[in-house]
């Protein structure tokens, strides 16, 4: 039988998380289920674990549950953008896959967003974070130096709950780590950002796999990369077609 078109497409990335898949998918469909015709889309980045077999267990009972697989590990803006070129939905919210997202707040960030076509993006920003507190040491770090550097006038871009319009999404310039940057590329492209402030909380198991030397560097030249975008990004001209 098939499904109806959905107006929302979760997209959650994820790397050797098996036991998070479960609750997780819960979780959303507690959150969703009645409020919208959605599809809850899963990018397998790679994963070695028992992931893909959990996911392909549930997708028999869930009909609106999908898989994308990465044959090998991409990072979670490719597994971000994989999942939102596969999306049905005119508006895509996203999550990370480790339980750290509670998605009881995805109805407010989608709700943003269908609030006003002028907004682009509805970002998710943490309060009460359970992470380590180097970590969120490191994380006040990066997103000071960000906002003083781009001015998007975002306190937290490294929270994975975010809803945006596809169609926004797809007119941004790809690159690893964009996922981090959204609030600035889209403010680039004239649209609004709404915030809402989310509860963080432990993830359900596991350990990260993100690690913060790994990708210090290559911060640093993204950072300088999405400054030079957006000084060199002209106004779009108004654009008529003229008939016969």
């Amino acid at each position: 039988m098939s499904t109806p078109q959905p107006s929302v497409s979760i997209v959650v990335p994820v790397r050797n998380e098996a036991d998070n898949i479960a609750p997780l998918i819960a979780e959303i469909g507690a959150a969703l289920d009645g409020r919208w015709a959605y599809e809850i889309i899963y990018v397998n980045d790679g994963s070695t674990d028992a992931t893909g077999e959990r996911l392909a267990a549930i997708m028999k009972q869930r009909s609106n549950l999908r898989q994308l697989r990465h044959a090998r590990s991409g990072g979670q803006s490719a597994a971000v953008r994989s999942g939102v070129r596969a999306a049905r939905g005119d508006i895509v919210a996203t999550l990370d896959g480790d339980g750290q997202n509670n998605p009881a707040f995805l109805p407010d960030l989608i709700a943003a967003v269908e609030k006003s076509l002028r907004v682009g993006l509805a970002a998710g920003q943490r309060v009460g974070r359970k992470d380590t507190g180097f970590k969120k040491f490191q994380s006040r770090v990066a997103n000071g130096v960000r906002n003083a550097i781009l001015k998007d006038g975002t306190r937290d871009t490294g929270c994975g709950l975010k809803a945006f319009r596809r169609d926004v999404f797809l007119m941004l310039p790809y690159f690893d780590g964009l996922h981090r940057f959204l609030p600035a590329l889209v403010r680039r492209e004239g649209y609004e950002i709404a915030y809402v402030d989310v509860i963080d909380r432990p993830r359900h198991s596991g350990v990260s796999n993100y690690g913060f030397f790994d990708r210090l560097w290559i911060g640093i030249m993204d950072l300088a990369g999405v400054w030079w975008l957006i000084r060199r990004k002209k106004p779009t001209p108004e654009v008529t077609e003229v008939n016969a």
